[in-house]
């Protein structure tokens, strides 16, 4: 029994989200076990390096099944691609060492919104990012993101908050750019909760936007009220760039 790596990119505008759900099939890994299952004849579990929203793209995501088989990683790959349909591909297959756990061994993530600047709304960006109404100060977003970085009890910034794990987690790098017409937000950090980064970028541009201060990120850390960041930003703004591993 082989232990199998894939690198995985979708466009999830259509799909309830990564994770499986029991009796709706509209998920990314629900497709892909399903073409696995027609494939080799059995039901098949992949596991994910992350549950991305309803909505939410993966420029590149990574998954680790088992499976008994003849066949080339390379063939693999092929016969994943044919069936699948054309807003997911699996870029790549190999075959991974025998304990190796997408989620688990992962030790960061990286994700990145796209914003599109007041007045040079794109109707071909439309599923892509979130259009801005009013103009930002990045300047001001940059410095309210140095107050983020670090390990920080996040709790404030997410929703469905479990009591029973930690909302400890740590952040390495926000970075807040723009060209002409778009202004992007790279998050990377050891991982993320439920709603995090769409929380996070809605805060931040409530603070760009002249909408709250700088300092209210010291509050939420502070006090882990959800209801004193800002709002959640739109799903289809948000994609995976990749997944870190030692």
């Amino acid at each position: 029994m082989s232990n199998y790596r894939l690198k995985i990119q979708y466009d999830g505008t259509k799909y309830r989200g990564w994770q499986r759900q029991r009796g709706n099939s509209d998920t990314v890994q629900g497709k892909i076990e399903q073409v696995l299952g027609r494939l080799y004849g059995k039901e098949l579990e992949i596991a994910g390096a992350g549950r991305t929203d309803a909505g939410v793209h993966a420029y590149c995501q990574i998954a680790n099944f088992h499976l008994e088989t003849k066949d080339t990683p390379d063939k693999i790959r092929d016969s994943l691609n044919e069936y699948l349909p054309q807003d997911i591909r699996i870029l790549e297959v190999e075959q991974a060492g025998e304990r190796f756990h997408s989620r688990l061994n992962a030790t960061g993530k990286v994700y990145e919104y796209h914003l599109v600047k007041k007045d040079y709304y794109d109707v071909f960006a439309r599923k892509y990012s979130w259009q801005m109404e009013k103009e930002l100060d990045l300047e001001k977003m940059r410095k309210a993101a140095e107050l983020l970085l670090g390990q920080h009890d996040f709790k404030g910034f997410c929703t469905r908050a479990s009591k029973k794990k930690s909302t400890i987690r740590r952040l390495d790098a926000v970075k807040v750019w723009e060209t002409k017409k778009d202004i992007f937000l790279r998050f990377e950090g050891s991982g993320f909760l439920y709603h995090m980064v769409r929380i996070l970028t809605g805060t931040l541009v409530e603070i760009g936007a002249g909408e709250r201060q700088i300092e209210s990120i010291r509050q939420v850390l502070e006090t882990g009220d959800r209801t004193l960041a800002g709002e959640t930003a739109p799903a289809q703004g948000l994609t995976l760039i990749s997944v870190k591993y030692e």
